[in-house]
């Protein structure tokens, strides 16, 4: 497969529509969008989304008259899905564009910038003449696909309108804005005015797993991350987690991980 083949584009203008030619399309919506039509049909609210568009669907994105991108429009032959790095990942079993379905995914709060990363990478990786650079692209698709396949996101059809996705979605907001300070699944609960046991029913249902899992892994995550880009002490990353003190932190991140903090670190 040649990187040729592959397209993407930001989406800058007013109005994007599709290209022409046999292509699986994604579009990943940022923000400032006004709506997606899809088969003649417009859907609004999509900021933070990702569509799966196959070649006989037709489709329009209108956003605000503003100079800024508000996302990409990835461009893919029917050929790319079929690369051995490709080929056995877990998401292409649902089969991502089916003929008959509109699979859409809301990501996880702070995934969107690990996208707009990948996609940016994508973009300068097909306009340069970089020795190796159709393995570093099908590289940056392997990954791209395997964060839309997290299970912090959110993974729908379009057509479906859920009550215990809007919690869901809701939750996952709550636990990143704070995750410093609140730990347990009653906590979430409260804000959300649901019994503990509704929410756990609603996350287990649409992403298969425990709300106290979502929590958990959000704290990790953060974690690692102020371990591996910041000057901050362990003991100062532990307190800032809500943990009682470095010897549990360290418990918890190991418990968790296989490794303590500082030998990530």
């Amino acid at each position: 497969m040649s990187s040729n083949t592959i397209n993407i584009a930001p989406i800058t203008n007013k109005t994007t529509t599709k290209n022409k030619g046999d292509f699986y399309t994604v579009c990943w919506i940022k923000n400032d969008v006004l709506s997606i039509e899809i088969d003649k049909v417009v859907y609004k609210n999509i900021s933070n989304s990702i569509f799966f568009l196959n070649s006989r669907i037709d489709w329009k994105i209108t956003k605000k008259n503003t100079t800024n991108s508000s996302g990409y429009v990835l461009y893919l032959p029917k050929a790319v899905l079929d690369n051995p790095l490709l080929s056995q990942l877990h998401i292409n079993e649902v089969v991502l564009f089916s003929a008959n379905e509109i699979p859409k995914i809301s990501l996880a709060p702070g995934i969107e910038k690990r996208i707009q990363a990948i996609l940016e990478m994508l973009d300068e990786l097909l306009g340069s003449h970089l020795k190796h650079k159709d393995d570093a692209i099908i590289s940056l698709l392997n990954t791209f696909f395997v964060y839309c396949d997290g299970q912090c996101n959110i993974k729908s059809i379009i057509s479906e309108s859920s009550t215990k996705k809007t919690i869901v979605y809701k939750f996952k907001k709550l636990v990143d804005k704070h995750i410093s300070e609140c730990h347990e699944v009653s906590a979430y609960a409260r804000l959300l005015n649901i019994s503990n046991s509704y929410l756990n029913e609603c996350v287990k249902e649409i992403l298969g797993v425990k709300a106290m899992q979502i929590i958990t892994e959000q704290r990790i995550m953060r974690s690692r991350h102020e371990l591996k880009f910041t000057n901050k002490s362990v003991k100062e990353i532990g307190f800032e987690m809500g943990f009682s003190s470095p010897d549990y932190f360290s418990y918890f991140f190991k418990k968790h991980t296989g490794i303590t903090p500082s030998a990530l670190r």
